[in-house]
C-alpha cells in the first residue's frame, strides 16, 4: 500500500532493487522504526491524490441529494413523532429547517472539496455534518456509507489540496508540492481493505454455498453469462464464486504495475453491473474512480502532457512538485553538490507553464536555493514521528473493527454487529414473515395488539436487538400520551436468513420494556438461529419448484419453531384452501370452533380462513411445517380484469363510441378500479419497451426532479428561520407534501 510513482519518486541513492521497483518499497525501509517513518514521509507527487479530492467531492455533491436524503428530509425528518435509531440515544436531529442548513453546509462543502478552496475547514464542516448524520440513524447503515465517512476523515488530514487547488492559488508555497506517501497509504490501504476483507466475509459458508444472492442471475446483466451457463449455475459460479474471488484478490492486482490494466476492466465492469442491480447511489461510482488511488502518482500530469497549451489557464500545472516541509528528504537532496534549481527536478519539464521555483536570473537562483533548503528536512520532527504512528494506529483500527464483534456483543444477533462497518456486503439476505407487537397493562391486565409500522417508517429495526429495545421505548413513550401508562410489550418477529424456514427471532415471552441490554454483554432474549435445519433449504427449493409446475396461484410459507412456543396466527378471508402440513416434529392445531388436532411428521390439516389459530410445537425438537394457499381475491381479480379488457377491446371493435365505452364502465362493478389496474399494467409494458433515448430522458427527469425539489425546500427552509415560521406550519401553509402524518392515531386494539 505504499507504492509510489516508479519513474519520478524521490528514492534512495543507488539503483533500487527489484522489489523496490516492482512494490515501491524494500525491507530495508522495515528495518527500524526511524527507516518506517522516512518511508511514510518520502516525498511524493501530490497530483493522483488532487484528483481522489476532486472525485470525491463532485460525487458526494450528488449523494447529499440522493443517498444522504436532500432532497426527501421532510418526509425523513419532518414527523417529530417518529422513532428514531441513534447509536447513541441523546442524539436527536434538530428542527426540520435546521436539518436542511446542516444539508445545505454538507452540499457547499463538497464543492469547496473539491475545488480544494479552504480545504481544512470544508472537510471539516462535512465531516462534522456526515458523522452527525450517519450516528443519527442506524437504520441507513451500509458498508459504502460508513466508507464515505472514512475517506472523509482520510481527505481532512491528508494534503489534499496541494494540487490543483484554489488553497495554492491563494498560497503559492503549497501549490504543486510534495505530499508525504502516508498520504497515499492511507487511502490506498483503505480501499484495499475495503475488497480484501469483503473477500475474507465471503469465505462464509453461506456464501461459498451460493445461499446469499439467489436469482440475481434472472436481472439483464446476466445475459451473456445465460447464454454459457443455466442460471442456476450463473449464480452460484458467477455471483458467489467470482464476486469471491474478485474482492479477495483485486485489490493486489490493482497494487501491481503489470496486472492494473486487467485489474481495472474487471473491476470496472463489476461496478458498472452493480450499478445497474441494486440501487446503491453513488458507491458504484465512488470505486470505480478511487481506483486511479492505485495509478501512478503523476497519472494527471501525463495527461496534461498531452492536451493543447491553450488549456494551460484551467489546467493544473504539469512542472515538478516543490518541496514541502510536511516531507524527509535525503541529505544529498537537502544539500546538493550542484545548488541549481534544476537539482531538486526529477524530470524534464516537457512545457512550462508555471514555474515555483523562482526565476532564470543568479540572483533568483541563489535565492531559491536559500528557500528550498529552509523547507526540505532530512531528519524527522515530532510530526513525522506522529503521522508514521498515526498510520499505524489508522490500519491497525480498520483491520480489528470488522472483527471486533467479541467486545460488542450487544449488537450481534444472528449476524454479528450492526451491517454496515463490516464489509460484509450481500453475504446475507432476509425476508419477513410475520410480526407481532402485543401489550399488557399491568393494572388492568387488558391485552391487545398494536400496529408494528404506527411510529417509523423503516423495517431495519427488525433483525437488530438494540434497534428492537429503541422501539419498544420509544413506544413506551408514545402511548403515554394517551394517558397508557405500566405497560409490558412483547414482540414476535418471524424472519428468514439465506433462504432459511421462518423462524422467530426473540423470546415471545419477554417483555422487551424490563429486558436488559447492554453493547458489552451477549442478548439473552434473541432465540437461536436454527442451523440443524439448513440442510433443508434444498429440499424447500424443490417443493417451491414444484408448486410453480402444478399451480400458478398456490403459495407456500416454510415454518420452523421452538419446543413449548406456539404460533398465533390469522388467516385472511382472501386466501383460500389454505392447509398446514408437517414437515418435522408433533404439532397440535388449535382452531376456533374446532378444537385441537393432533399432528405428526407427514400429517396435514385444513385451516379456516378468516379466524385465528394457534400451533403449537409439542415436540421435544423444533418442529418444521408449512402453509398452502391460493390468494382467491388475487385469482378473482385476474379473472375480472382479462373479462374487462375483453368487454373494452369488443367495445372498441364494433364502432369506438363514446357510449360503448360507457356502458362496459357502467355495466362493470369497480370499473374504475380496473381502469387503473389497465393503465398501470399498460404503464410497465411501456417502460420495459422504452427506448434508450426515453429510459435515459426519465432518468435525468428524476435527478432534475430531485435536485428542483431539494433547492425549493432549502428556499423553505431559510424563509422559516428568517421569519421565526417553523419550517412545519410553513409546508403545511404552502400546500407541500409534508411526508409522514402530523399526528399518529393509536392502532387498535
Amino acid at each position: 500500500m505504499v507504492h509510489s510513482t516508479r519513474k519520478h519518486q524521490l528514492a534512495a541513492p543507488g539503483r533500487p532493487g527489484r522489489m523496490r521497483a516492482v512494490l515501491g518499497f524494500s525491507c530495508s525501509d522495515f528495518s527500524s522504526w526511524q527507516a518506517f517513518v522516512r518511508l511514510m514521509n518520502r516525498p511524493t507527487d501530490p497530483a493522483s491524490l488532487a484528483m481522489i479530492r476532486v472525485f470525491y467531492g463532485l460525487l458526494m455533491f450528488l449523494d447529499v441529494v440522493q443517498e444522504r436524503g436532500l432532497s426527501t428530509a421532510n418526509a425523513k425528518w419532518g414527523n417529530p413523532d417518529e422513532c428514531r435509531f441513534p447509536l447513541f440515544n441523546f442524539l436527536q436531529p434538530l428542527a426540520l429547517e435546521w436539518m436542511y442548513m446542516l444539508y445545505l453546509c454538507m452540499w457547499i462543502s463538497t464543492l469547496l472539496i473539491a475545488g480544494g478552496l479552504w480545504y481544512r475547514a470544508s472537510c471539516l464542516a462535512y465531516c462534522v455534518c456526515y458523522w452527525y448524520l450517519f450516528l443519527l440513524d442506524k437504520t441507513s447503515w451500509n458498508n459504502h456509507s460508513y466508507l464515505y465517512g472514512l475517506i472523509s476523515i482520510l481527505l481532512l488530514i491528508t494534503d489534499a489540496n496541494r494540487y490543483w487547488s484554489l488553497d495554492g492559488c491563494r498560497n503559492p508555497s503549497i501549490q504543486n508540492s510534495h505530499v508525504p506517501l502516508w498520504n497515499y497509504t492511507l487511502l490506498r490501504s483503505q480501499i484495499f481493505l475495503v475488497y480484501f476483507i469483503a473477500g475474507l466475509k465471503k469465505t462464509d459458508a453461506e456464501w461459498l454455498g451460493g445461499h446469499s444472492m439467489v436469482s440475481l442471475s434472472e436481472h439483464w446483466t446476466f445475459a451473456p453469462f445465460r447464454l454459457m451457463l443455466t442460471e442456476a449455475q450463473t449464480d452460484y459460479f458467477i455471483v458467489h464464486l467470482g464476486g469471491f474471488l474478485l474482492d479477495l484478490t483485486i485489490g493486489f492486482f490493482l497494487f501491481i504495475d503489470v496486472s492494473r490494466p486487467y485489474a481495472v476492466f474487471f473491476c470496472t465492469s463489476f461496478h458498472l453491473m452493480n450499478a445497474q442491480i441494486f440501487q446503491i447511489g453513488m458507491f458504484p461510482w465512488v470505486m470505480i474512480f478511487t481506483q486511479a488511488i492505485f495509478f501512478s502518482n503523476d497519472w494527471p500530469r501525463r495527461w496534461i502532457n498531452r492536451l493543447p497549451n491553450w488549456l494551460e489557464q484551467v489546467l493544473p500545472s504539469d512542472t515538478p512538485p516543490q518541496p514541502s516541509p510536511h516531507c524527509l528528504y535525503s541529505k544529498e537532496e537537502v544539500k546538493p553538490e550542484d545548488p541549481t534549481p534544476s537539482s531538486n527536478t526529477h524530470h524534464k519539464k516537457r512545457k512550462f507553464r508555471s514555474s515555483s521555483v523562482g526565476d532564470t536570473k543568479a540572483s533568483g537562483d541563489a535565492k531559491m536555493v536559500t528557500d528550498v533548503a529552509m523547507v526540505m528536512r532530512d531528519k524527522p520532527s515530532s510530526l513525522h514521528q506522529l503521522a508514521a504512528l498515526g498510520t499505524v494506529m489508522y490500519l491497525l483500527s480498520q483491520c480489528f473493527l470488522p472483527y471486533s464483534h467479541f467486545t460488542t456483543k450487544g449488537y450481534n444477533n444472528w449476524t454479528n454487529g450492526l451491517y454496515g462497518y463490516s464489509w460484509d456486503m450481500m453475504v446475507h439476505s432476509w425476508s419477513t414473515q410475520h410480526i407481532k407487537i402485543s401489550f399488557v397493562n399491568k393494572d388492568t391486565g387488558e391485552e391487545g395488539y398494536l400496529d408494528p409500522n404506527a411510529w417509523t417508517s423503516s423495517n431495519r429495526w427488525q433483525w437488530h436487538a438494540d434497534m428492537i429495545k429503541q422501539y419498544a421505548q420509544c413506544i413506551n413513550r408514545r402511548l403515554r400520551k394517551y394517558n397508557i401508562t405500566n405497560l409490558a410489550l412483547y414482540f414476535d418477529v418471524w424472519r428468514s436468513l439465506n433462504g432459511r424456514f421462518q423462524q422467530r427471532m426473540y423470546n415471545p415471552k419477554v417483555d422487551l420494556l424490563a429486558a436488559d441490554w447492554s453493547p458489552f454483554h451477549d442478548v439473552t432474549w434473541i432465540m437461536p438461529l436454527l442451523t440443524d435445519l439448513s440442510d433443508w433449504r434444498a429440499k424447500l427449493d424443490e417443493l417451491e419448484n414444484e408448486l410453480l409446475l402444478t399451480s400458478n396461484h398456490t403459495e407456500c410459507v416454510f415454518v420452523a419453531d421452538f419446543p413449548g412456543l406456539y404460533l398465533e396466527n390469522y388467516i385472511e378471508e382472501e386466501l383460500g384452501n389454505v392447509s398446514l402440513h408437517v414437515l418435522k416434529g408433533n404439532l397440535v392445531v388449535e382452531q376456533e370452533n374446532i378444537g385441537n388436532v393432533s399432528l405428526q411428521t407427514g400429517d396435514q390439516v385444513q385451516i379456516n380462513p378468516g379466524a385465528f389459530h394457534f400451533v403449537h410445537t409439542v415436540s421435544a425438537t423444533p418442529s418444521c411445517y408449512m402453509y398452502l394457499y391460493t390468494n382467491m381475491t388475487l385469482v378473482q381479480l385476474q379473472r375480472n380484469l382479462t373479462e374487462f379488457e375483453a368487454k373494452l377491446a369488443d367495445a372498441n371493435v364494433t364502432d369506438g363510441a363514446p357510449e360503448d365505452l360507457d356502458a362496459v364502465m357502467e355495466a362493470t362493478p369497480d370499473s374504475w378500479r380496473y381502469m387503473d389496474l389497465l393503465m398501470h399494467k399498460n404503464k410497465l409494458q411501456m417502460q420495459k419497451g422504452r427506448g434508450i433515448v426515453d429510459a435515459a430522458g426519465l432518468y435525468w427527469f428524476n435527478k432534475l426532479w430531485q435536485f428542483w425539489n431539494s433547492v425549493y425546500m432549502l428556499g423553505q427552509a431559510v424563509v422559516s428561520i428568517t421569519t421565526g415560521v417553523p419550517m412545519r406550519t410553513l409546508l403545511n401553509t404552502t400546500g407541500h407534501v409534508y411526508g409522514a402524518a402530523d399526528e399518529v392515531s393509536l392502532p387498535d386494539v
